[in-house]
């Protein structure tokens, strides 16, 4: 038989011949590496876009605002308006930061290749709880528990179901726009507003600027609708009664759980008292904070609910406020306490007041105190300082009873670790009448 030419091709740059019928020529290393490499990227790129949308439970690495990746479980998902079948948007938990972070983000956010599957809740908390030291779940109770430890399991689940997507994602208040950071059970017509305009007087709140614009126009007040019970160079304490201004007391509330995980007052207002916190210039007095306060508290509750606005935080105003309730308590002649849940901050500001009050006392106290004497001096709850001091090992039992051991320099180590005492109440410019004594 004849023979036919042999196919040619080049290979850096010379000619080279193959039978027709022979093995295929031997690909080059670099050739089958690129092919190789290709087939790979397709492959996962079939395989990221396969599991599109992400399911509600998976985890994955996620960049945050400080251009870095962090760990993240998706707890919602919605479609956007536009854009094709995988385009959603993903509501996440930073599960190494408190549920102040979550938010909404963009697909590009998301690193699909350390996507992990959906997990079972349960297995995985038997998991973990089997990894853990006692000394571990001790210490993650402690930090994460976020003002819910009265709640059962069974409550702090339908807690977290109702309240886990952020339905406002930003306020503006007078000078200030705030990234909340916990869902407010707003009227169901703000459903659809990721921004509300609020007036910073009468605490009113709007969908749009303009009509805030027009609601400044009219409305009349410069300071909080009660009475001005102290003032301090440029800082007043308004006390507004729930029941004689019900209004600004819902809507201040709503403000508030904008910034409390754990907050259930919203309606009730009429048995309650709140104390404003401002700052005042030529313009009026603009809230820095408040604290709330039962009229009658049948368990000696001098405080229910504490907030300072995320712009002022770090200033001192914290403690300021917890001072004050407590400087109440002195007037009323009673010992106080804050209700319970506390917030994850408020007990963090609590156990920071407790131990600068009571070791001050202790380092000028000559000779024995009781945790008595002290309570009646401070108007701090017993139970309150016997905590306070056991967890700075203050405390020993002997012969039946709690004996307090003071050393000047574990005193003195203690404070330091405590921080700064914050703005001081200059009780001298605190003019107010208990409410039983009001009429």
């Amino acid at each position: 038989m004849g023979s036919i030419d042999a196919p040619t091709f080049t290979q850096n740059g010379s000619d080279a011949t193959v039978a027709a019928d022979g093995p295929p020529p031997p690909v080059p290393d670099s050739a089958a590496m690129t092919m190789e490499k290709t087939l790979e990227i397709d492959s996962s790129r079939k395989r990221r876009f396969g599991m599109l949308p992400l399911e509600v439970g998976t985890r994955v690495m996620c960049r945050w605002r400080d251009g870095k990746y962090h760990p993240v479980k998706v707890i919602e998902r919605r479609k956007m308006h536009i854009g094709g079948v995988n385009d959603y948007e993903y509501y996440v938990h930073y599960t190494e930061f408190n549920r102040r972070l979550d938010e909404w983000v963009k697909l590009e956010q998301l690193d699909l290749e350390s996507v992990e599957a959906v997990v079972d809740e349960k297995v995985e908390d038997k998991v973990t709880s089997l990894k853990m030291t006692r000394h571990q779940k001790r210490k993650i109770d402690e930090t994460h528990v976020e003002g819910h430890e009265e709640l059962d399991a069974a409550s702090l689940r339908e807690h977290e179901e109702f309240t886990k997507v952020k339905n406002i994602a930003t306020i503006e208040l007078g000078r200030y726009e705030i990234e909340t950071w916990y869902f407010s059970p707003f009227p169901p017509e703000y459903n659809d507003s990721l921004k509300l305009y609020f007036c910073e007087f009468c605490l009113n709140f709007m969908k749009r600027k303009e009509q805030l614009q027009r609601h400044m126009r009219k409305c009349d007040l410069k300071h909080p609708p009660g009475d001005e019970i102290y003032r301090s160079g440029t800082l007043s304490m308004f006390e507004v009664d729930g029941k004689k201004n019900k209004v600004y007391g819902q809507n201040l509330c709503y403000l508030a759980k904008l910034f409390l995980d754990h907050k259930t007052l919203y309606y009730d207002v009429d048995l309650f008292l709140f104390y404003v916190l401002c700052e005042c210039d030529d313009r009026g007095c603009h809230m820095v904070g408040y604290f709330s306060k039962e009229k009658h508290s049948e368990e000696s509750y001098n405080l229910a609910c504490i907030l300072t606005l995320p712009p002022y935080q770090r200033k001192g105003y914290g403690k300021f406020l917890i001072a004050f309730s407590y400087e109440l308590s002195k007037k009323e002649g009673k010992v106080g306490t804050p209700e319970r849940p506390l917030s994850d901050l408020g007990l963090l500001s609590y156990r920071g007041y407790w131990t600068r009050v009571l070791l001050d006392i202790l380092k000028k106290h000559k000779g024995n105190i009781s945790i008595k004497e002290l309570s009646d001096m401070t108007a701090i709850k017993a139970e309150d300082i016997l905590t306070t001091l056991q967890s700075l090992e203050l405390i020993q039992y002997r012969k039946g009873q709690h004996v307090i051991c003071a050393d000047p320099k574990v005193l003195d180590r203690h404070l330091k670790a405590a921080g700064r005492g914050g703005l001081e109440v200059d009780v001298s410019k605190l003019i107010w009448t208990p409410y039983k004594e009001q009429g």
